[in-house]
């Protein structure tokens, strides 16, 4: 069935649907990854968003239980150029379209994805819908639509839980957390507590944490409340501390660091990164709609640990004072790059070189 794609700015794109047979708005975007679609559709931090695949044909790997990164996919559409229908791969259990079908998701493909990611290239994400006919009612809705800025507050846990493990204990932040995070904390056994955006301070310490971690998530984090900068400023003073993609940039805030939109935002599993010190040069999995403005950083306070070889947007911060730390890229290999992991480890390191100076 013919269905059709319309841009904010009035552009109409026409591919043949699948998945789900509705209606979505959302902004889109586009992913330069070349593998990992399940885990890229599941990432939370693709709440409301519709997703552009770069990669010609999607879908001959089928849907497998080990590369959710969320229970259910978080994106609102799915836009590709040529659907695999017969999976290839021998752990499959059910196909891309049935999966979609499943969680209410609509998808296009046969669809111009070349002409589409120029497009974009040029006019930076805007608000999107797919619709069965391109009319001037569709164009209509699609302008009056205000998309939500609650994306966070879509994704994350309203409730505490664990995740436990016999070595340390870390407290994990959730602002839409992706499982991958987790998958790595359990390879260093880490005993994982799970908590709410919207937690106290007390409520964190109160668990004596060895490490915290602030996840990945949705949306701008400048539209989250003043309480959780807060929050960060205390904890990066108790224990080290991480933050990953989102969690980077409220590290970057709270360090009173600002943000911009990126005019072509960072989504792929190829980004070039550079680690400063040692100009070690790495790939990495990137989902970024905003960067740390190099002008404000406060170089009492931070100091750039890695950049990203592309455009030089500020990839890495390090706090001069405490043992705090965030990356913007994704560390976790899910999926991606194994390159990058080692953040993981410089983290563990700095977890026990602190309860050995604080037993």
């Amino acid at each position: 069935m013919k269905r059709h794609l319309i841009l904010e700015d009035g552009t109409v794109f026409e591919g043949l649907g699948f998945g789900a047979p509705a209606t979505t708005f959302g902004e889109i975007i586009f992913h330069t990854a070349m593998t990992g679609y399940q885990e890229i559709i599941t990432d939370p931090i693709y709440d409301g968003q519709m997703i552009v695949f770069a990669m010609p044909v999607i879908g001959a790997a089928g849907i497998h239980a080990e590369a959710y990164e969320s229970v259910k996919p978080a994106i609102r559409g799915m836009i590709v150029h040529d659907l695999a229908e017969v999976s290839v791969n021998r752990q499959r259990r059910m196909n891309l379209d049935r999966f979609l079908k499943q969680h209410n998701v609509p998808g296009l493909y046969q669809v111009d994805t070349r002409k589409l990611i120029r497009h974009l290239r040029e006019t930076g994400p805007q608000k999107a819908t797919i619709v069965d006919f391109a009319d001037d009612h569709a164009v209509d809705q699609l302008v009056a639509t205000v998309l939500t800025n609650k994306q966070v507050q879509n994704t994350a846990t309203l409730k505490p839980y664990a995740n436990p493990g016999r070595g340390r204990h870390i407290v994990v932040i959730d602002f839409g957390l992706k499982h991958g995070i987790l998958r790595m904390l359990g390879d260093y056994d880490a005993n994982v507590s799970v908590l709410p955006y919207t937690t106290s301070v007390d409520e964190v310490l109160t668990l004596d944490p060895d490490g915290i971690i602030l996840s990945t998530g949705p949306g701008d984090p400048r539209s989250l409340p003043d309480s959780v900068l807060t929050l960060i400023r205390v904890l990066q003073t108790k224990a080290p501390l991480l933050g990953i993609g989102l969690g980077h940039e409220l590290f970057a805030l709270a360090n009173d660091a600002t943000l911009a939109p990126l005019s072509s935002e960072h989504h792929g599993m190829n980004h070039p990164i550079q680690e400063i010190i040692s100009r070690q040069i790495f790939f990495a999995m990137q989902g970024q709609g905003y960067a740390v403005d190099n002008d404000s950083i406060d170089r009492k306070k931070l100091f750039v640990t890695y950049r990203d070889l592309v455009d030089g947007a500020v990839q890495g911060l390090r706090h001069r004072e405490y043992p705090a730390f965030s990356v913007q890229f994704f560390p976790d290999a899910a999926p991606g790059p194994l390159e990058a992991t080692a953040v993981f480890a410089d983290f563990f390191e700095t977890v026990e070189d602190y309860v050995e100076h604080h037993s």
